[in-house]
Parts: structure tokens; sequence; C-alpha cells
């Protein structure tokens, strides 16, 4: 499933971080975010939030950073991928993007999985919220 809505700020010429890459969303299949053009992050070191507010017992999310130069073509392998996740909580990973030259656009994608008793459809909330990492924090000041 890609998410169709058109979110505020997203794909705009000079976005400004910090911002949602994906909004609070409630996820039930596989699927995809919307692009978020990074303007002038294009080489800086990000931090990425992902807040997992529901979940179901008996079930998992896989979710992966992608990166993109034109906001068409992902290539095979994501950036980054968080853990997978079993429960509730917020997670945070670095991801430096001066390793991965002329990336302009990032995405997130997720996978979903569900067993046991009830009803074989996921359910989550999710939201993933991206910002630069200051230097001063990379540093320990």
């Amino acid at each position: 499933m890609q998410l169709q809505t058109e979110i505020h700020g997203l794909e705009r010429e000079g976005t400004m971080l910090p911002q949602f890459l994906l909004p609070e969303t409630t996820i039930r299949e596989a699927g995809s975010g919307p692009n978020l053009l990074l303007g002038d992050q294009e080489s800086g070191t990000l931090i990425l939030t992902l807040g997992i507010t529901r979940i179901i017992e008996q079930e998992s999310i896989d979710l992966s950073i992608w990166g993109s130069a034109d906001g068409t073509e992902w290539g095979s392998r994501p950036l980054i991928s968080f853990p997978q996740k079993f429960y509730c909580g917020t997670y945070q990973i670095v991801l430096d993007l001066s390793t991965h030259a002329g990336i302009k656009y990032l995405r997130a994608k997720w996978q979903v999985n569900r067993w046991g008793k009830g009803s074989p459809t996921p359910l989550f909330g999710i939201y993933l919220f991206v910002q630069v990492l200051a230097e001063e924090l990379a540093i320990g000041a």
C-alpha cells in the first residue's frame, strides 16, 4: 500500500528539517510513505525516530529508509533499516548521508507480519520523524 495523502511541506523546494517522514499513520499491510525532499541536508547526518503508538500481540514490523536522486528510482537496497520491532516504544537510528552521494529524497518502506490467534491482519500505529544531528550532540558537548 502506498500512502497517497500529500503531507504538508513534502517535496517542496528547500524543505527544512526537523520534519515527519511519516506522520502518525495506521498500518495494516506492507507499504511505503511519501517522498521527502532533503534540500540543504543532502550530505548531513540525520536522526530518525520511529514511534510505535499502537500494536497488537503476535505481530512484527520491519521499517527501512530508502534514498533516491530523482524521487522515482529507489535502488535495490535501503540506506538503513530499523531492527525488527514487536512492541510499542520510541526507537532511534542515525543515518550518515555523506556515504550516499546524490541522495535528494528519502522514503520509508515497511513490511508487517502477524501470526497466532485472532485476525491475521496486522495493526500498527506508527510515525517517523527525521531531524539533523546537531554537531554539539555528535561531539558530546
